[in-house]
């Protein structure tokens, strides 16, 4: 099968930083999903683990987003045939979805929406499966349930997770969705999503919250420069509210800070549930599947904002110099043929 590999960590600007190699095509496991990439969409995480390749000589495949169709399937996968589309959004620690072909365990996985493209699907899963599992099943917040006179704050709303945060903390009833932006561009976006309010997370936002009449937040999301934010947050948080973050520190934060209001603190890390494996990882697969009846119905998007084609070694380095831009908005999808010849769900 055609792949897109890396040997080793390089810049995203070096010509050399991806490959196209050709490798063996895989074998489905029990549990596996044997599925043919249609679409594929970058993440931060991508880059991240990308410039933690040693150079061991061995080819190492990156992607953590894919829609795509099934081929062949384990003998102890459920739910599943030949045919089927899916989305899902893989596991670190097994090669990526940056080739024609791409092994997932099916528990992971879901059936996608037949109302969006492939790439409007790969655009989804790795952001969605942050957010629900932040704010849904950590957080409290259900959709469709209540919170009058609450509010959320999502710092760095424009980006991938961003995105899908604002949409999600909407369907709650009565919450108050505040976002951060810092050009007039992201603020547009944030609104588009669905923001009640955008402050500026580069001015003083404790100050930008009192002019809307806001002294306390009740649930506070850290998506970038949590070092920077942190402080402010645990300043600006509730009593007895709390604080989610998808990003490691720099430095040890001061959680004594959260002490006094009887705060709590919620870390997210997507890759967690897949790397425990087996029944553990199979939330992921129930959340997709809620999710993609969520986007039939029309109250969750796509937050595909770019795409680039075909996919091959200069797209994929492409899409990893705009990620580590700091300057997207919404997520980079690339899909396996010509833009022109992508078509959505029969």
């Amino acid at each position: 099968m055609k792949s897109i590999a890396q040997y080793s960590a390089r810049t995203a600007y070096d010509p050399q930083c991806f490959v196209d190699v050709d490798l063996p095509d895989p074998i489905p496991g029990d549990f596996d999903l044997l599925v043919e990439i249609e679409a594929v969409s970058v993440n931060p995480a991508d880059a991240r683990v990308r410039m933690r390749k040693t150079d061991d000589g061995h080819p190492k495949i990156l992607g953590y987003d894919a829609a795509g169709r099934v081929r062949a399937v384990g003998s102890a996968v459920k739910g599943f045939s030949p045919g089927d589309l899916v989305w899902y959004a893989g596991d670190l620690d097994r090669a990526g979805t940056n080739a024609e072909l791409h092994l997932v365990d099916h528990r992971i996985a879901a059936h996608r929406p037949g109302s969006l493209s492939a790439s409007e699907a790969a655009s989804l899963p790795l952001t969605l499966l942050t957010a629900w599992e932040l704010l849904i099943d950590k957080m409290g917040l259900k959709p469709d349930q209540p919170r009058h006179h609450e509010s959320i704050l999502i710092i760095n709303g424009a980006g991938g997770t961003g995105s899908m945060m604002i949409q999600i903390a909407r369907l709650v009833p009565g919450l108050t969705v505040i976002a951060t932006a810092s050009r007039p561009e992201t603020k547009s976006w944030c609104e588009n999503m669905g923001a009640h309010h955008v402050l500026d997370h580069r001015a003083d936002m404790a100050a930008q919250l009192d002019q809307l009449g806001i002294e306390t937040v009740d649930q506070i999301v850290l998506l970038a420069a949590p070092d920077k934010h942190f402080p402010t947050a645990a300043g600006i948080v509730a009593p007895f509210g709390a604080i989610g973050c998808i990003v490691p520190f720099d430095n040890p934060p001061d959680m004594n800070l959260l002490m006094g209001k009887s705060a709590s603190f919620h870390w997210e890390f997507m890759f967690a549930r897949p790397r425990l494996g087996g029944e553990k990882s199979a939330r992921q697969g129930e959340i997709l599947t809620t999710a993609t009846d969520l986007v039939q119905s029309g109250r969750l998007r796509s937050t595909l904002a770019r795409t680039l084609s075909p996919l091959s070694s200069e797209t994929v380095r492409t899409a990893h110099e705009l990620i580590e831009s700091g300057q997207t908005i919404g997520k980079i999808a690339i899909t396996k043929n010509l833009i022109n010849q992508e078509n959505k769900n029969d």
